[in-house]
Protein backbone atom coordinates (compact mmCIF):
# COMPACT_ATOMS: atom_id res chain seq x y z
CA UNK A 1 0.00 0.00 0.00
CA UNK A 2 1.23 3.23 -1.06
CA UNK A 3 1.06 5.78 2.32
CA UNK A 4 0.03 9.23 1.35
CA UNK A 5 -0.25 11.92 3.88
CA UNK A 6 -0.68 15.90 3.35
CA UNK A 7 1.96 17.81 1.45
CA UNK A 8 1.26 21.00 3.31
CA UNK A 9 2.38 19.55 6.90
CA UNK A 10 5.80 18.84 5.29
CA UNK A 11 6.85 21.94 5.21
CA UNK A 12 4.55 24.01 7.63
CA UNK A 13 5.63 24.96 11.05
CA UNK A 14 2.95 24.99 14.04
CA UNK A 15 1.93 26.96 16.75
CA UNK A 16 0.47 25.21 19.62
CA UNK A 17 -2.43 27.67 21.03
CA UNK A 18 -4.44 27.08 24.38
CA UNK A 19 -7.35 29.65 23.74
CA UNK A 20 -7.72 31.43 27.16
CA UNK A 21 -4.34 32.06 27.69
CA UNK A 22 -3.04 33.25 24.05
CA UNK A 23 -4.38 37.19 23.65
CA UNK A 24 -8.21 38.63 24.79
CA UNK A 25 -9.68 41.11 21.84
CA UNK A 26 -8.32 44.57 22.04
CA UNK A 27 -11.72 45.36 20.03
CA UNK A 28 -15.29 45.99 21.75
CA UNK A 29 -16.88 42.53 19.99
CA UNK A 30 -17.74 40.77 23.31
CA UNK A 31 -21.70 40.21 23.60
CA UNK A 32 -21.48 38.08 26.52
CA UNK A 33 -19.13 38.61 29.56
CA UNK A 34 -18.19 42.26 28.91
CA UNK A 35 -17.73 42.97 32.14
CA UNK A 36 -16.23 39.50 33.51
CA UNK A 37 -13.95 39.31 36.58
CA UNK A 38 -11.29 37.38 34.68
CA UNK A 39 -8.06 36.21 36.66
CA UNK A 40 -5.44 38.96 36.37
CA UNK A 41 -3.79 37.82 32.90
CA UNK A 42 -0.16 38.03 34.29
CA UNK A 43 -0.95 35.97 37.24
CA UNK A 44 -0.05 32.20 37.87
CA UNK A 45 -2.78 30.73 36.39
CA UNK A 46 -5.31 28.37 38.78
CA UNK A 47 -6.50 25.09 37.58
CA UNK A 48 -10.58 26.30 37.54
CA UNK A 49 -9.92 29.89 36.53
CA UNK A 50 -10.26 31.89 33.34
CA UNK A 51 -8.09 34.31 31.95
CA UNK A 52 -10.66 35.41 28.71
CA UNK A 53 -8.68 34.95 26.06
CA UNK A 54 -10.93 34.43 23.09
CA UNK A 55 -10.35 33.77 19.30
CA UNK A 56 -11.39 37.47 18.31
CA UNK A 57 -7.85 38.09 20.05
CA UNK A 58 -6.36 35.61 18.20
CA UNK A 59 -7.27 36.86 15.09
CA UNK A 60 -5.40 40.06 16.45
CA UNK A 61 -2.44 38.22 16.75
CA UNK A 62 -2.44 36.76 12.95
CA UNK A 63 0.39 39.31 12.06
CA UNK A 64 2.74 39.08 14.67
CA UNK A 65 2.26 34.39 13.84
CA UNK A 66 2.74 35.12 10.42
CA UNK A 67 6.20 37.23 10.60
CA UNK A 68 7.33 34.41 13.05
CA UNK A 69 7.05 32.15 10.08
CA UNK A 70 4.03 29.87 11.49
CA UNK A 71 2.03 28.03 8.33
CA UNK A 72 -0.36 26.24 10.86
CA UNK A 73 -2.41 26.65 14.34
CA UNK A 74 -2.91 24.07 16.49
CA UNK A 75 -5.82 25.09 18.43
CA UNK A 76 -6.06 23.14 21.95
CA UNK A 77 -10.11 22.25 22.76
CA UNK A 78 -12.24 25.15 21.54
CA UNK A 79 -15.69 23.82 22.00
CA UNK A 80 -18.35 24.53 24.51
CA UNK A 81 -16.89 23.46 27.84
CA UNK A 82 -16.87 23.95 31.46
CA UNK A 83 -13.31 24.00 32.24
CA UNK A 84 -10.68 26.66 31.05
CA UNK A 85 -8.87 23.40 29.07
CA UNK A 86 -12.23 22.79 27.38
CA UNK A 87 -11.56 19.43 27.31
CA UNK A 88 -14.41 18.55 29.05
CA UNK A 89 -17.09 19.20 25.76
CA UNK A 90 -20.83 20.46 26.04
CA UNK A 91 -21.41 20.47 22.59
CA UNK A 92 -19.71 19.24 19.46
CA UNK A 93 -21.42 21.73 16.94
CA UNK A 94 -20.52 25.07 19.24
CA UNK A 95 -17.48 26.86 19.46
CA UNK A 96 -17.90 28.00 24.01
CA UNK A 97 -19.61 31.61 23.61
CA UNK A 98 -16.65 32.55 25.85
CA UNK A 99 -14.26 32.26 22.79
CA UNK A 100 -16.66 34.32 20.96
CA UNK A 101 -18.81 31.37 19.48
CA UNK A 102 -19.10 29.73 16.08
CA UNK A 103 -18.69 33.14 14.34
CA UNK A 104 -15.66 34.54 15.66
CA UNK A 105 -14.10 31.27 14.40
CA UNK A 106 -15.45 31.43 11.44
CA UNK A 107 -13.81 34.75 11.11
CA UNK A 108 -10.32 33.38 12.09
CA UNK A 109 -10.80 30.82 9.84
CA UNK A 110 -11.11 33.28 7.09
CA UNK A 111 -8.29 35.22 8.21
CA UNK A 112 -5.76 32.62 8.66
CA UNK A 113 -6.26 31.24 5.29
CA UNK A 114 -5.85 34.57 3.58
CA UNK A 115 -2.38 34.55 5.01
CA UNK A 116 -2.22 30.44 3.61
CA UNK A 117 -2.11 29.75 7.21
CA UNK A 118 -4.00 26.00 8.42
CA UNK A 119 -6.20 24.85 11.40
CA UNK A 120 -6.21 22.42 13.02
CA UNK A 121 -8.79 21.47 16.46
CA UNK A 122 -8.10 19.34 18.69
CA UNK A 123 -10.96 16.48 18.47
CA UNK A 124 -11.93 14.96 21.97
CA UNK A 125 -13.53 12.04 21.12
CA UNK A 126 -12.82 9.74 23.66
CA UNK A 127 -14.68 11.23 26.51
CA UNK A 128 -17.42 13.37 26.81
CA UNK A 129 -18.11 15.80 29.90
CA UNK A 130 -21.33 15.51 32.68
CA UNK A 131 -22.68 18.96 31.12
CA UNK A 132 -22.87 17.10 27.58
CA UNK A 133 -26.86 16.76 26.27
CA UNK A 134 -27.19 13.22 25.88
CA UNK A 135 -24.84 12.55 29.05
CA UNK A 136 -26.91 15.16 31.20
CA UNK A 137 -30.29 13.46 30.22
CA UNK A 138 -29.30 9.71 31.41
CA UNK A 139 -28.44 11.78 34.83
CA UNK A 140 -32.08 13.60 34.62
CA UNK A 141 -33.34 9.82 33.24
CA UNK A 142 -31.48 6.70 34.97
CA UNK A 143 -31.96 3.77 32.50
CA UNK A 144 -35.09 5.13 30.95
CA UNK A 145 -33.03 7.62 28.86
CA UNK A 146 -32.62 6.60 25.43
CA UNK A 147 -29.20 7.78 25.27
CA UNK A 148 -27.92 5.08 28.15
CA UNK A 149 -25.69 3.09 26.04
CA UNK A 150 -23.84 5.87 24.20
CA UNK A 151 -21.38 5.29 27.63
CA UNK A 152 -20.09 2.47 29.70
CA UNK A 153 -22.73 2.57 32.84
CA UNK A 154 -22.14 -0.53 34.91
CA UNK A 155 -25.33 -0.23 37.76
CA UNK A 156 -27.78 2.48 38.79
CA UNK A 157 -27.55 5.03 40.76
CA UNK A 158 -25.15 6.74 38.98
CA UNK A 159 -23.27 9.24 41.02
CA UNK A 160 -21.64 12.15 38.63
CA UNK A 161 -20.85 14.89 42.04
CA UNK A 162 -20.65 12.88 44.79
CA UNK A 163 -17.15 11.48 45.36
CA UNK A 164 -18.22 9.37 48.78
CA UNK A 165 -20.61 6.90 46.20
CA UNK A 166 -19.31 5.18 43.33
CA UNK A 167 -19.72 6.57 39.94
CA UNK A 168 -20.87 3.56 38.69
CA UNK A 169 -20.14 4.48 35.05
CA UNK A 170 -16.47 4.62 33.40
CA UNK A 171 -14.58 8.23 33.39
CA UNK A 172 -11.51 8.64 31.80
CA UNK A 173 -8.63 7.95 33.81
CA UNK A 174 -11.55 7.63 36.34
CA UNK A 175 -12.87 11.16 36.39
CA UNK A 176 -16.03 11.41 36.91
CA UNK A 177 -15.84 14.57 35.03
CA UNK A 178 -15.46 12.63 31.69
CA UNK A 179 -17.85 9.82 30.85
CA UNK A 180 -16.57 7.41 28.48
CA UNK A 181 -18.12 6.85 25.04
CA UNK A 182 -19.29 3.40 24.22
CA UNK A 183 -17.65 3.55 20.58
CA UNK A 184 -18.74 -0.06 19.86
CA UNK A 185 -22.32 1.61 19.83
CA UNK A 186 -23.20 2.15 15.88
CA UNK A 187 -24.97 5.75 16.89
CA UNK A 188 -22.04 6.74 18.73
CA UNK A 189 -19.62 6.09 16.10
CA UNK A 190 -21.69 7.80 13.76
CA UNK A 191 -22.04 10.92 15.97
CA UNK A 192 -18.38 11.23 15.91
CA UNK A 193 -17.71 10.47 12.24
CA UNK A 194 -20.25 13.22 11.76
CA UNK A 195 -18.93 15.84 13.77
CA UNK A 196 -15.90 15.13 12.08
CA UNK A 197 -17.00 15.98 8.77
CA UNK A 198 -18.72 18.95 9.99
CA UNK A 199 -15.93 20.60 11.09
CA UNK A 200 -13.70 20.09 7.81
CA UNK A 201 -16.82 20.74 5.36
CA UNK A 202 -16.84 24.45 7.90
CA UNK A 203 -12.60 24.86 6.54
CA UNK A 204 -10.88 23.17 9.26
CA UNK A 205 -7.19 21.58 7.93
CA UNK A 206 -7.06 19.04 10.48
CA UNK A 207 -7.50 17.08 13.91
CA UNK A 208 -5.47 16.36 16.93
CA UNK A 209 -6.74 13.55 18.25
CA UNK A 210 -7.36 13.46 22.22
CA UNK A 211 -5.92 9.84 23.95
CA UNK A 212 -6.95 8.00 20.63
CA UNK A 213 -5.20 4.81 22.24
CA UNK A 214 -8.15 4.79 24.36
CA UNK A 215 -10.85 3.97 21.34
CA UNK A 216 -10.46 0.15 21.37
CA UNK A 217 -13.36 0.13 18.70
CA UNK A 218 -11.76 -2.06 15.88
CA UNK A 219 -11.79 -0.19 12.60
CA UNK A 220 -13.09 3.01 14.14
CA UNK A 221 -9.98 4.97 13.14
CA UNK A 222 -9.88 4.09 9.53
CA UNK A 223 -13.30 4.92 9.51
CA UNK A 224 -12.44 8.32 11.07
CA UNK A 225 -10.10 8.80 8.41
CA UNK A 226 -11.76 7.30 5.34
CA UNK A 227 -14.44 9.56 5.79
CA UNK A 228 -12.31 13.16 6.77
CA UNK A 229 -10.14 12.09 4.08
CA UNK A 230 -13.06 12.29 1.31
CA UNK A 231 -14.68 15.35 2.72
CA UNK A 232 -10.52 16.95 2.37
CA UNK A 233 -7.90 14.58 1.32
CA UNK A 234 -5.70 17.34 2.47
CA UNK A 235 -6.47 17.19 6.03
CA UNK A 236 -4.45 16.22 8.49
CA UNK A 237 -4.90 13.84 10.94
CA UNK A 238 -2.55 13.71 14.02
CA UNK A 239 -2.64 12.08 16.90
CA UNK A 240 -1.64 12.63 20.99
CA UNK A 241 0.03 9.57 21.30
CA UNK A 242 3.18 9.23 23.66
CA UNK A 243 5.43 6.44 22.54
CA UNK A 244 6.13 3.95 19.97
CA UNK A 245 3.27 4.92 17.36
CA UNK A 246 3.50 2.05 14.45
CA UNK A 247 0.20 0.84 15.80
CA UNK A 248 -1.74 3.97 14.06
CA UNK A 249 0.70 4.92 11.70
CA UNK A 250 0.41 2.12 8.92
CA UNK A 251 -1.14 4.56 6.69
CA UNK A 252 -4.42 3.45 7.37
CA UNK A 253 -5.30 6.14 10.65
CA UNK A 254 -3.15 8.85 11.31
CA UNK A 255 -0.88 11.02 8.98
CA UNK A 256 1.46 11.71 12.60
CA UNK A 257 1.58 11.87 16.14
CA UNK A 258 2.94 14.34 18.59
CA UNK A 259 6.07 13.22 18.24
CA UNK A 260 7.20 12.87 21.97
CA UNK A 261 9.52 10.38 21.03
CA UNK A 262 11.94 13.29 19.47
CA UNK A 263 11.24 15.49 23.03
CA UNK A 264 12.46 13.75 25.66
CA UNK A 265 15.84 12.39 24.34
CA UNK A 266 16.56 15.97 22.74
CA UNK A 267 15.96 17.57 25.95
CA UNK A 268 17.87 14.91 27.96
CA UNK A 269 20.48 15.73 25.37
CA UNK A 270 20.50 19.60 25.43
CA UNK A 271 19.67 20.22 28.95
CA UNK A 272 21.32 17.21 30.48
CA UNK A 273 21.56 17.37 34.23
CA UNK A 274 20.16 20.65 34.65
CA UNK A 275 16.59 18.73 34.51
CA UNK A 276 14.57 20.14 36.93
CA UNK A 277 13.39 16.07 37.94
CA UNK A 278 9.97 17.58 39.20
CA UNK A 279 9.19 18.86 36.31
CA UNK A 280 9.20 15.43 34.39
CA UNK A 281 7.68 13.14 36.62
CA UNK A 282 4.65 11.26 35.76
CA UNK A 283 4.66 12.21 32.13
CA UNK A 284 4.53 9.29 29.58
CA UNK A 285 7.83 10.74 27.78
CA UNK A 286 11.46 10.76 29.33
CA UNK A 287 14.05 13.49 29.08
CA UNK A 288 16.68 12.26 31.67
CA UNK A 289 18.72 10.79 32.56
CA UNK A 290 21.54 12.68 30.72
CA UNK A 291 22.16 11.92 27.01
CA UNK A 292 25.96 11.98 25.06
CA UNK A 293 25.74 12.42 21.74
CA UNK A 294 26.42 8.85 21.10
CA UNK A 295 23.14 7.50 22.50
CA UNK A 296 21.42 10.48 21.26
CA UNK A 297 22.60 9.65 17.87
CA UNK A 298 21.51 6.03 18.24
CA UNK A 299 17.48 7.22 19.69
CA UNK A 300 17.48 9.49 17.21
CA UNK A 301 18.20 6.35 14.53
CA UNK A 302 16.08 4.25 16.20
CA UNK A 303 12.70 6.86 15.88
CA UNK A 304 13.74 7.65 12.27
CA UNK A 305 13.47 4.00 11.63
CA UNK A 306 10.38 3.46 13.15
CA UNK A 307 8.07 4.49 10.89
CA UNK A 308 7.87 5.01 6.81
CA UNK A 309 9.27 8.31 5.80
CA UNK A 310 6.20 9.52 4.46
CA UNK A 311 4.98 9.53 8.08
CA UNK A 312 8.33 10.92 9.04
CA UNK A 313 7.72 13.75 7.17
CA UNK A 314 4.14 14.08 8.85
CA UNK A 315 5.34 13.62 12.21
CA UNK A 316 4.24 16.76 14.56
CA UNK A 317 7.53 17.82 16.11
CA UNK A 318 7.62 19.54 19.37
CA UNK A 319 9.35 20.06 23.22
CA UNK A 320 6.34 21.10 24.85
CA UNK A 321 2.78 21.54 25.65
CA UNK A 322 -0.15 22.21 27.65
CA UNK A 323 0.53 18.69 28.69
CA UNK A 324 4.24 19.43 30.29
CA UNK A 325 6.65 21.89 32.16
CA UNK A 326 7.74 24.42 29.83
CA UNK A 327 11.04 23.93 28.37
CA UNK A 328 12.66 26.69 30.13
CA UNK A 329 11.46 25.72 33.67
CA UNK A 330 12.46 21.82 32.79
CA UNK A 331 16.31 23.20 32.38
CA UNK A 332 15.80 25.52 35.22
CA UNK A 333 16.10 28.71 33.44
CA UNK A 334 18.86 27.48 31.21
CA UNK A 335 18.46 29.71 27.98
CA UNK A 336 21.08 27.84 26.16
CA UNK A 337 18.76 24.52 26.57
CA UNK A 338 16.15 26.07 24.86
CA UNK A 339 18.40 27.28 22.08
CA UNK A 340 19.95 24.36 21.30
CA UNK A 341 16.84 21.58 21.32
CA UNK A 342 15.29 24.87 19.31
CA UNK A 343 17.97 24.08 16.45
CA UNK A 344 17.58 20.23 16.51
CA UNK A 345 13.95 20.68 16.29
CA UNK A 346 14.01 22.93 13.13
CA UNK A 347 16.32 21.08 11.25
CA UNK A 348 14.18 17.62 12.13
CA UNK A 349 12.37 15.87 9.51
CA UNK A 350 8.56 16.98 10.26
CA UNK A 351 6.56 19.92 11.26
CA UNK A 352 8.17 21.60 14.13
CA UNK A 353 5.53 22.61 16.79
CA UNK A 354 6.21 25.64 19.07
CA UNK A 355 4.17 25.96 22.31
CA UNK A 356 3.16 29.56 22.27
CA UNK A 357 5.22 31.71 24.58
CA UNK A 358 7.94 29.42 24.39
CA UNK A 359 9.63 31.57 21.34
CA UNK A 360 9.56 34.52 23.70
CA UNK A 361 10.85 32.74 26.88
CA UNK A 362 7.94 32.20 28.79
CA UNK A 363 8.86 29.58 31.86
CA UNK A 364 5.94 27.19 33.43
CA UNK A 365 5.90 24.29 35.66
CA UNK A 366 3.88 21.43 35.33
CA UNK A 367 0.17 22.21 34.79
CA UNK A 368 -1.50 24.79 35.58
CA UNK A 369 1.39 26.80 35.64
CA UNK A 370 2.50 25.88 31.93
CA UNK A 371 -0.62 27.58 30.48
CA UNK A 372 0.66 30.83 31.79
CA UNK A 373 -1.01 33.98 29.87
CA UNK A 374 0.94 35.13 26.91
CA UNK A 375 2.98 37.69 27.75
CA UNK A 376 2.98 41.22 27.41
CA UNK A 377 5.74 42.69 25.01
CA UNK A 378 7.97 44.53 27.42
CA UNK A 379 8.75 40.78 28.97
CA UNK A 380 9.95 39.04 26.36
CA UNK A 381 13.51 37.67 25.84
CA UNK A 382 13.85 39.20 22.61
CA UNK A 383 16.93 36.83 21.84
CA UNK A 384 15.23 33.73 22.29
CA UNK A 385 12.32 35.42 19.57
CA UNK A 386 15.31 36.55 17.14
CA UNK A 387 16.70 32.66 17.53
CA UNK A 388 13.31 30.81 16.64
CA UNK A 389 13.34 33.74 13.88
CA UNK A 390 16.21 32.77 12.23
CA UNK A 391 15.63 28.87 12.63
CA UNK A 392 11.83 29.06 11.05
CA UNK A 393 13.11 31.63 8.02
CA UNK A 394 16.38 28.85 7.04
CA UNK A 395 13.66 26.33 7.55
CA UNK A 396 11.63 27.99 4.82
CA UNK A 397 14.19 28.74 2.43
CA UNK A 398 16.32 25.38 2.44
CA UNK A 399 13.90 22.48 1.37
CA UNK A 400 16.60 20.06 2.93
CA UNK A 401 15.74 20.80 6.30
CA UNK A 402 12.53 19.94 5.74
CA UNK A 403 12.11 16.70 3.23
CA UNK A 404 15.93 15.89 3.03
CA UNK A 405 17.68 12.58 3.84
CA UNK A 406 18.85 12.97 7.46
CA UNK A 407 22.50 11.39 8.35
CA UNK A 408 24.03 11.54 11.38
CA UNK A 409 27.88 12.58 10.60
CA UNK A 410 29.33 12.60 13.71
CA UNK A 411 28.50 12.04 17.33
CA UNK A 412 31.33 11.63 20.71
CA UNK A 413 30.92 13.44 23.83
CA UNK A 414 29.11 16.51 23.58
CA UNK A 415 29.27 17.30 19.93
CA UNK A 416 26.22 15.91 17.46
CA UNK A 417 26.22 16.72 14.02
CA UNK A 418 24.40 15.39 11.13
CA UNK A 419 23.15 16.41 7.17
CA UNK A 420 20.04 17.25 5.55
CA UNK A 421 20.21 16.45 2.07
CA UNK A 422 17.85 17.42 -1.15
CA UNK A 423 18.86 17.02 -4.64
CA UNK A 424 22.30 19.10 -4.70
CA UNK A 425 21.42 20.50 -1.46
CA UNK A 426 23.28 19.96 1.37
CA UNK A 427 23.25 21.17 4.81
CA UNK A 428 25.30 20.74 7.84
CA UNK A 429 24.10 20.93 11.60
CA UNK A 430 26.42 20.71 14.40
CA UNK A 431 25.63 20.86 18.35
CA UNK A 432 27.81 21.10 21.13
CA UNK A 433 25.90 20.62 24.52
CA UNK A 434 29.10 20.73 26.45
CA UNK A 435 30.88 23.71 28.49
CA UNK A 436 33.94 23.65 26.93
CA UNK A 437 35.04 24.67 23.65
CA UNK A 438 34.38 21.94 21.74
CA UNK A 439 37.38 20.91 18.54
CA UNK A 440 36.52 17.24 16.91
CA UNK A 441 37.37 15.79 12.92
CA UNK A 442 34.50 14.30 11.50
CA UNK A 443 34.67 12.33 8.35
CA UNK A 444 33.81 14.69 5.40
CA UNK A 445 34.35 15.15 2.26
CA UNK A 446 36.47 18.83 1.35
CA UNK A 447 33.47 21.17 0.12
CA UNK A 448 33.44 24.85 -0.18
CA UNK A 449 30.97 25.89 2.93
CA UNK A 450 28.79 29.02 3.83
CA UNK A 451 27.86 29.52 7.61
CA UNK A 452 24.26 30.00 7.50
CA UNK A 453 23.57 30.56 11.45
CA UNK A 454 25.10 30.25 14.77
CA UNK A 455 29.19 30.25 15.17
CA UNK A 456 31.61 28.17 14.67
CA UNK A 457 34.77 26.81 12.46
CA UNK A 458 34.49 23.97 9.69
CA UNK A 459 37.99 23.60 7.87
CA UNK A 460 40.11 21.19 6.13
CA UNK A 461 43.57 20.54 6.62
CA UNK A 462 44.89 21.28 2.76
CA UNK A 463 48.59 20.38 3.59
CA UNK A 464 47.51 16.51 4.37
CA UNK A 465 46.59 13.70 1.51
CA UNK A 466 43.87 12.84 3.78
CA UNK A 467 42.07 16.49 3.63
CA UNK A 468 41.60 16.31 7.23
CA UNK A 469 38.30 17.84 8.59
CA UNK A 470 38.28 19.83 12.27
CA UNK A 471 35.35 21.73 13.44
CA UNK A 472 35.14 23.79 16.30
CA UNK A 473 32.04 24.77 18.50
CA UNK A 474 31.72 27.26 21.03
CA UNK A 475 30.68 25.86 24.52
CA UNK A 476 26.90 25.41 24.39
CA UNK A 477 26.05 26.48 20.99
CA UNK A 478 25.48 24.92 17.35
CA UNK A 479 26.03 26.38 13.69
CA UNK A 480 24.73 25.30 10.12
CA UNK A 481 26.85 25.36 7.38
CA UNK A 482 25.54 25.28 3.29
CA UNK A 483 28.24 22.81 1.26
CA UNK A 484 28.44 24.86 -2.30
Amino acid sequence: MQIQTPDWVKHAVFYQIFPDRFARTQQPRKRLLKNATWEEWGALPTLQGYKGGDLWGVTEKLDYLQDLGITAVYFTPIFQSASNHRYHTHDYYQVDPMLGGNSAFKELLDEAHRRDMKVVLDGVFNHASRGFFFFHDVLENGPHSPWVNWFKIHEWPVSPYNGEYPANYEGWADNRALPVFNHDNPEVREYIMEIAEYWIKFGIDGWRLDVPFEVKTPGFWQEFRDRVKAANPDAYIVGEVWGDSREWLDGTQFDGVMNYLFAGPTIAFTAGDRVDMEQVQGRDYQPYPPMFAPDYAAEIQRVLEFYPWEIQLTQLNLLASHDTARLLSIAGGDRASVELATLLLMTYPGAPSIYYGDEVGLPGALDPDSRRGFPLDADWDTEILDYHRQLISLRHTHAALRTGDYRVAFAEATVYAFTRSLGDETLLIAVNTGTVDAKVHPELDMRQIKLLFGSGELTWNTEEETHRCTLELAPRSGAIWRFL
